[in-house]
């Protein structure tokens, strides 16, 4: 049985869709990432035989000033999963994210490449990638730019703002890969069907701007706007973003023979399956 912990999160429910065989889903109240004993119970309640942690704190802003929260949800929390999971024999599956790398490279990120997180966020999921790892039978999937049908995203921001406004001013120094959560819960599938260990990448494939981006959301809705540039310097966060942080996602095809699909065409299905 696998057991998909942050069930009723954005990519947590396109997991309990579309992972193999039986599949529960947990979330708050029901555990708290943050208790080992709470985590163990759910472990003695399910004995799964992979457990997949979706739960994290996401919020990249707020990271910078809620330190001690980011640290306990994302990186100590899955220390706890880890000595859980290896007490039953369970595989850990974690996911985690291109604010690990400071986007200095240049050119997409391969799995082995040095990490350098620029932000309390990226050090947070760092922290969770390296305790993953007290489990030796463990997998590390990376990600990016995430949107999906059952949360909060760029998209629908991207939507929303374009019904009370004309023009829009969106980042254009940048560059990532969209990736719809229902296409990475299908590349999480193919690690598992393959039972792959170790760390890999999972993105929709081809990379934009979130400039860009917005302007294809336009595109495929029959939005007419006016979208202008802007730096990331000038937004004046408060966490600092790697400015391009594209992941290889070679290793994954070689080992599953999965591809994630253009990150044009995922947005396109996401824009159908919003209106169905």
């Amino acid at each position: 049985m696998i057991l998909v912990v942050g069930a009723n999160g954005m990519l947590g429910q396109d997991l309990l869709k579309q992972l193999p065989g039986e599949v529960q889903g947990i979330d708050l109240p029901d555990i708290d990432i943050t208790s080992f004993e709470s985590i163990q119970a759910a472990i003695d309640r399910f004995r799964p035989r992979i457990v997949v942690n979706s739960a994290a704190y996401t919020d990249v802003d707020g990271c910078e000033s809620n330190t001690e929260l980011a640290m306990q949800v994302n990186g100590e929390g899955v220390a706890m999963l880890a000595m859980a999971t290896r007490g039953v024999g369970a595989k850990l599956v974690q996911v985690s994210t291109d604010y690990v790398f400071d986007g200095a490279k240049g050119s997409p990120y391969l799995e082995d490449d040095p990490t350098g997180p620029l932000s309390v966020y990226g050090e947070s999921k760092l922290a969770g990638e390296l305790n993953a790892r007290f489990n030796p039978d463990h997998l590390i999937v990376r990600t990016q730019w995430l949107y999906g049908l059952h949360g909060k995203n760029f998209v629908e921001t991207m939507l929303k703002l374009a019904a009370d406004k004309d023009e829009l001013a969106v980042v254009t120094d940048q560059i990532g890969s969209p990736t719809w959560t229902a296409d990475l819960a299908a590349a999480i599938r193919a690690l598992i069907e393959r039972d792959c260990r170790g760390t890999y990448h999972a993105a929709n494939s081809g990379f934009c701007s979130w400039n860009d981006f917005a302007g294809a959301i336009f595109a495929e809705s029959g939005i007419s706007i006016r979208l202008n540039p802007l730096t990331t310097d000038k937004l004046n966060r408060p966490a600092r973003r790697p400015l391009y942080s594209t992941l290889d996602c070679g290793k994954l095809a070689a080992d599953t023979g999965f591809t994630p699909q253009p990150w044009q065409e995922a947005l396109k299905q996401y824009l159908k399956q919003r209106k169905g």
